[in-house]
């Protein structure tokens, strides 16, 4: 079986946790031993969120003052590479030498005009409380925006249109290597004037909208989006809050999500299934095995 894997940010470093390598790093390892067994029998791409983590090098540049920050685009590489680096050498640990990883760095193209560049809606980096969120705004002339239980830095997050890398993911996966790639959702580029350079943005692309990308491309079985939570809840935060199981893409799609949580998931995963015909899984990093098995999670279908 082909699948294809989305880790969130949010599930490598969970909310009001402290945005510590070693933090991380054991979030990395619990999904680790769960995809090894996974790779036993099937073929793996594997995709990663950056949210917290490039919001965490964006506070750290601002603070050394005698260079300008780095852009968004290049922060967003440096966590390709430094997620990337612990998800292959976690799981490389934990399969025989014969079976081979490859981590590549991704761009994805977004069209120049999005109107999401001028309406930024993805969080990124630590919790806030209302004060300091509008301390940081007006100081560093951040958008921020309500996110759960607190405030956090809002950017642009462009829908992607292409990975550039495509045909290097398409050989190396159907060669039988577990393939990382797209973390971030890529990096966002955009088409210059002559229509062939590419040159990168401010934004941070989502990367369930990108795993969907791959998933339809690689012709993948099954997409599986692992977050915070076990499952997707309707009516989320209220006494009548209740976890969906199976269901279809047109009976989720008719829900309404936060557009800055579950939203985006639900999206990506409903496109998949209503494109392909196939299954997508939205649930917890604790539990991907029984999520691909079929029994937890938000298990969304084309048809019961």
């Amino acid at each position: 079986m082909k699948i294809v894997i989305a880790l969130g940010g949010n599930a490598l470093l969970q909310r009001g946790q402290a945005l510590s390598a070693e933090n991380q790093l054991i979030s990395i390892r619990t999904a680790a031993i769960q995809l090894a067994s996974i790779a036993q029998g099937h073929d793996l791409l594997i995709t990663h969120g950056n949210g917290p983590q490039v919001g965490l090098l964006a506070l750290q540049a601002e603070s050394y003052k005698d260079v300008a920050p780095y852009p968004l685009d290049i922060l967003g590489a440096q966590t390709q590479g430094s997620i990337g680096y612990l998800i292959e050498q976690e799981l490389a640990n934990r399969l025989p030498a014969s079976r081979q990883l490859a981590c590549l760095i991704t761009r994805t193209v977004i069209n120049a005009k999005d109107p999401e560049l001028a309406s930024p809606s993805k969080p990124i980096g630590p919790m806030y409380s209302e004060q300091e969120a509008k301390q940081l705004a007006n100081e560093r002339h951040w958008a921020v925006a309500a996110d759960d239980k607190g405030y956090r830095r809002v950017v642009p997050s462009p829908t992607p249109l292409a990975v550039t890398n495509l045909e290097a993911i398409r050989c190396l996966f159907d060669r039988g290597f577990i393939v990382i790639a797209a973390g971030g959702g890529g990096v966002p580029v955009i088409h210059e004037s002559d229509g062939e350079k590419l040159k990168g943005v401010q934004a941070v692309i989502d990367k369930d909208a990108t795993a969907t990308l791959l998933a339809l491309a690689l012709k993948a079985d099954c997409l599986l989006i692992v977050t915070g939570v076990e499952a997707v809840y309707e009516d989320w935060g209220l006494k009548s809050q209740r976890a969906i199981g199976r269901v279809t893409a047109n009976q989720l799609k008719a829900l309404s999500f936060p557009r800055g949580s579950m939203g985006p998931k639900v999206n990506a995963a409903c496109e998949f299934v209503s494109t392909s015909g196939k299954r997508a899984v939205i649930g917890s990093l604790h539990q991907i095995e029984a999520m691909l098995a079929g029994t937890v999670g938000t298990q969304i279908v084309a048809t019961i």
